[in-house]
């Protein structure tokens, strides 16, 4: 079954919602896939803190079902005829959660913080000469050239450009905000936070949607519900169970072991909301030893099939999973398998003669592992069964994802409290192109957790932003692939879809690339 088969349809279909009692409180009980431990969107790409800022927070542009890019904030914008020059106007009404209005300076210093971590906006940045405020409602790029990709980047989905007053967007980027105050359909509540257990959001009166029909992520993102709660629960059984005797409404990442037991109760719906399926990743520290060795990562990742990992994590139900042996998503037009055999070699013995002819002396490997997140916790025991047969001094770390999230910011050896293998996963739409492709970018101290530095791999993402046709893309794409495959910053670990499930008298869960909760109600 081709993977994207069953996903035609924009949206699920839902019951008709019976009418409420007067005055009744619409409270939306939600297991969340994992803890939230970070408010900000852009000191850390852990996907529970972007579903938060989704909650919080408004976006200049975003983008529809079909990924095309549309005013979300903004009424719209005019490019100059020398294509040197884009002015964007917000909407009027527009409202943060502490009363203030929305302003050109916030989105201005909302940017300028974004872009120092977001791996698209740094590829054009270069080109980029100022970004600043005209007046209270309009705002401009001063261009060095032509950037027809600057909307997609900032409406795109992955990484969002989400505005905050200047007051908190003036923190530094690479420092973490403790608050979080947006402009968006919901208001985070401090009070109500407790990480590890809860977390809560209420409805913002004050927010005005667009009067368009929501499509994708465009158009009307109303709050149709008083309360999103979050309950954090970490044995699987105990979160089904809560599922299918109501105490929960809405499980966002549910086990697929548990799936069989879900679907049949008729009270709960299992469905296929996030499109594209997930991708997994083995993620080596390329700073620290072993792993700063690009033939240890490569003799690995020679032993690794892909196979093993997505049943660890899918089971065996047809069309669950595929094997993806390149760094571009399947089915998409720059997927490609140039350069891949290393990762066709499924080989143990022929991986030891390698990592014994890299040099590799006995090194201590810290491999930590989220044992509250069962999905990414599968892919963890996995290659920890596979270095231990390949011989390597291994320290399996277990501990719960929060932790992990924090602890990989950490550059430090393992002797003081660094790390050496992580695993996380992403959406599949994250992995299409190179200027979205986190995983992929290599500019050390600025690339994501790892921290790999190549410059041939800079020089070829510059490269596809600046081809002239799709076939020059295609073509650089494939030396990515062949280029990655020796770098071996991470060892791409195929994909799986990861249905989430919810009570029928939910409705409004429409498909998205993202977890979202405006739209939805409940009866």
């Amino acid at each position: 079954m081709h993977r994207r088969s069953l996903l035609q349809g924009a949206t699920l279909a839902a019951l008709p919602a019976p009418v409420l009692a007067q005055g009744a409180a619409k409270v939306l009980r939600v297991i969340p896939q994992s803890n939230l431990t970070s408010l900000d969107p852009v000191w850390t790409t852990a996907v529970v803190t972007r579903n938060h800022g989704f909650l919080v927070y408004d976006q200049l542009l975003a983008q529809d079902a079909k990924g095309e890019i549309r005013p979300q904030m903004v009424e719209g914008w005019v490019t100059e005829p020398d294509g040197l020059t884009v002015t964007f106007t917000l909407r009027t009404g527009l409202k943060f959660h502490d009363g203030e209005r929305v302003l050109a300076k916030d989105c201005v210093a909302s940017i300028n913080r974004w872009a120092r971590r977001d791996p698209f906006m740094q590829v054009l940045q270069p080109s980029v000469a100022a970004v600043e405020a005209m007046d209270d409602r309009r705002f401009r790029f001063r261009l060095r050239k032509p950037v027809p990709l600057l909307t997609m980047a900032l409406g795109q989905t992955q990484f969002p450009c989400f505005v905050m007053p200047e007051r908190i967007a003036a923190t530094d980027a690479f420092q973490q905000l403790r608050e979080a105050v947006g402009s968006g359909p919901f208001r985070f509540l401090p009070d109500e936070w407790n990480p590890g257990q809860r977390a809560v959001w209420a409805k913002f009166d004050g927010y005005e949607a667009r009067p368009e029909p929501v499509d994708g992520l465009a158009g009307g993102r109303v709050p149709r519900l008083d309360r999103v709660e979050w309950t954090v629960i970490s044995d699987p059984a105990t979160a089904a169970s809560a599922m299918t005797t109501g105490e929960q409404d809405y499980w966002e990442y549910p086990l697929h072991d548990l799936l069989p037991l879900l679907k049949r109760n008729r009270q709960v719906v299992v469905d296929q909301r996030l499109l594209d399926g997930f991708y997994g990743i083995c993620r080596f520290n390329c700073l620290q030893p072993p792993f700063d060795n690009p033939a240890i990562r490569r003799a690995v990742a020679m032993a690794v099939n892909q196979r093993d990992y997505l049943s660890a994590v899918a089971g065996n139900e047809p069309g669950g999973w595929e094997a993806c042996e390149g760094v571009f998503t399947c089915g998409t037009p720059l997927a490609n398998e140039v350069g891949s055999e290393v990762l066709k070699t499924h080989s143990i013995e022929r991986a030891k003669a390698a990592l014994a002819q890299a040099g590799y002396k006995g090194e201590k490997v810290v491999l930590i592992a989220p044992g509250d997140y069962p999905q990414i916790n599968a892919l963890s025991l996995v290659t920890a069964d596979i270095l231990r047969r390949l011989g390597m001094n291994l320290e399996l770390v277990s501990t719960d994802w929060g932790t992990l999230v924090q602890r990989r910011t950490s550059k430090e050896p393992v002797e003081r409290g660094g790390w050496s293998i992580i695993h996380t996963t992403s959406s599949g739409q994250s992995l299409t192109l190179p200027v979205y492709h986190l995983f992929l970018r290599a500019n050390g101290p600025q690339a994501w957790f790892g921290w790999p530095e190549d410059a041939e791999i800079e020089r070829l993402r510059q490269a596809w932003v600046d081809a002239p046709d799709p076939a020059e893309g295609r073509r650089v794409a494939e030396a990515l692939n062949q280029r990655a495959m020796e770098v071996m910053a991470y060892i791409p670990l195929g994909f799986y879809w990861q249905p989430s499930a919810w009570r029928r008298n939910v409705t409004g869960a429409f498909r998205t690339p993202a977890t979202v909760f405006w739209n939805m109600s409940k009866a």
